[in-house]
């Protein structure tokens, strides 16, 4: 089964300068019982709870001001019918006898104060004198109307009246109503009424605020539940647990927050591995040469073996591959660093990809490999902003590292095209490839997926890692595809213009 996998992207300007560190650091582990705030659940149901009350407290001033105003207009449309009414009735029977008839006059008052007994009615004439007020009725005299009729309210908007007028139109006498006890034209059932409005506003407020506060815990339990979730997990991290994870997933924001969040502890669970193992793998790799060369010079010391030019070799070329181990060491760390200087010129990359491949023809043919070059270049040009020495090492890595996988007799191509703004160069192998799961390891330095392989071939080990430094300067990407027992492509993706930059000079 072929995979593939590409690494690398495009860099900031920020990025590709050198960065500044300070010199002051710290670190200190999460205390076992942090102080604690209130929790983020109680927070959310006060939320809720504040909510409902400022909703029911909105509602009560906008009844308040608006609800209350319609209601006393209401009322006073009503008593204001009642009181057109009784004129209308009066003012008819004035314009057939001439007179106000107190008879009728008590008998429409009577209808109107059958309505409610809060409702006071009273009727006078052009002077202004009472010739009827409901009130006698209860404590008329056989002697006649009591001298003294009820209080007329003074309070504007407590009182309503109506005229009572001839045939000609002409006012005769005045109806008056108004409601015992009220400045606002209410009776006692519409008190009554109002109060329990009031009073079920109240009620409903009080019910809002508990199911606000019910569902606020509920949905505040829910949504902390997955925070606590990765507070949790990000301190067994941080206390070396490094298999913790949330399990937190969903279209949510918090559930993409805590699948980012365990993406990130595999990348860091993967990571420190391998710095374990590349700490193995250095020590390994410098042990190597370094014990060979200490058994050598120990026999040559007990005489055991000669001290002549062939054991004299021997030391000589530990030396040499631990010399070319730590300056391939340092050359990566000066790459990653920012350090190395890039000297970016515009470059005919198709001349100097073909050059590469004539220069490595002959040590190809030693190893009973085939090497072809393939020019996909429209003309045969294909000018770049490149570090060309850079560059250079980079593909000659790749060549070297196909040519060290791949089996007698097998084949090495090297290709050159452009994909729009960008040039792609690619040096595919017939070699032993490279599994699917070990693909993403490819380009960590001392890696291999054989610990013998790369030893047995001459490799030091960070030749990829290197080249991706390259090609992270260059602001490209490095595609790899390989599949077990067929072979490995590696793909450099550089873009043709690059903008100058002081650290590029």
């Amino acid at each position: 089964m072929s995979a593939r996998f590409e690494t690398g992207g495009a860099e900031t300007p920020e990025e590709d300068a050198p960065k500044k560190r300070s010199s002051r650091s710290s670190w200190n582990t999460i205390k076992p019982s942090p102080k604690r705030g209130r929790p983020y659940a109680t927070s959310l149901t006060i939320a809720f709870a504040l909510t409902a009350v400022m909703t029911a407290v909105v509602l009560a001033v906008v009844l308040a001001v608006v609800w209350e105003r319609q209601f006393t207009a209401y009322t006073r449309q009503n008593m204001q019918a009642i009181a057109d009414s009784t004129s209308a009735t009066i003012s008819e029977s004035y314009q057939r006898t001439g007179v106000i008839d107190d008879a009728v006059a008590a008998e429409a008052a009577a209808a109107a104060s059958s309505l409610s007994p809060d409702i006071v009615v009273q009727i006078t004439d052009v002077n202004n004198r009472v010739l009827y007020d409901d009130t006698w009725a209860g404590s008329r005299a056989s002697s006649g109307r009591p001298k003294a009729p009820s209080v007329v309210p003074t309070t504007q908007g407590a009182l309503v009246t109506s005229s009572i007028v001839d045939a000609n139109g002409k006012t005769v006498g005045t109806v008056r109503l108004w409601a015992l006890g009220s400045d606002a034209l209410l009776t006692k059932s519409d008190a009554s009424f109002r109060a329990n409005s009031y009073g079920a506003i109240v009620t409903a407020a009080a019910i809002a605020a508990i199911i606000a506060c019910v569902i606020g815990y509920f949905v505040s339990r829910g949504m902390a539940r997955p925070i606590q979730r990765i507070t949790s997990t990000a301190k067994q991290i941080r206390n070396g647990d490094l298999t913790a994870r949330t399990g937190v997933t969903g279209p949510d924001e918090i559930g993409q927050l805590g699948e980012t969040f365990d993406d990130m502890a595999s990348t860091i669970e993967r990571d420190i591995k391998l710095e374990h193992r590349l700490t193995g793998d250095v020590a390994h790799e410098l042990r190597t040469p370094l014990m060979a060369m200490q058994a050598t010079v120990e026999a040559m010391q007990d005489g055991v073996l000669p001290a002549d030019d062939e054991h004299f070799e021997v030391v000589a070329s530990e030396v040499r591959r631990l010399s070319r181990l730590i300056d391939a060491m340092l050359k990566l760390s000066r790459l990653e660093n920012g350090s190395t200087e890039f000297n970016c010129e515009r470059t005919d990359v198709a001349y100097l990809v073909k050059g590469l491949v004539s220069s490595q023809h002959q040590l190809f043919h030693e190893k009973g490999l085939h090497l072809r070059y393939v020019d996909e270049t429209p003309h045969g040009e294909l000018y770049a902003d490149v570090d060309p020495d850079l560059l250079r090492e980079a593909i000659v890595n790749l060549m070297s590292n196909a040519m060290r996988y791949t089996n007698p007799d097998g084949w090495v191509k090297v290709s050159l095209r452009q994909d729009r703004s960008d040039i792609l160069i690619s040096v595919q192998d017939t070699g032993i490839g490279i599994a699917k799961e070990d693909i993403p390891q490819t380009f960590a330095r001392f890696w291999r997926s054989d610990v013998s392989r790369e030893r047995a071939s001459g490799g030091l080990g960070v030749g990829l890692a290197i080249t991706k430094e390259i090609v992270d300067r260059h602001n490209g990407t490095i595609l790899v595809e390989s599949e077990v027992g067929k072979g490995t492509t590696f793909t450099l993706r550089i873009p043709q213009r690059r903008s100058r930059k002081p650290q590029d000079k």
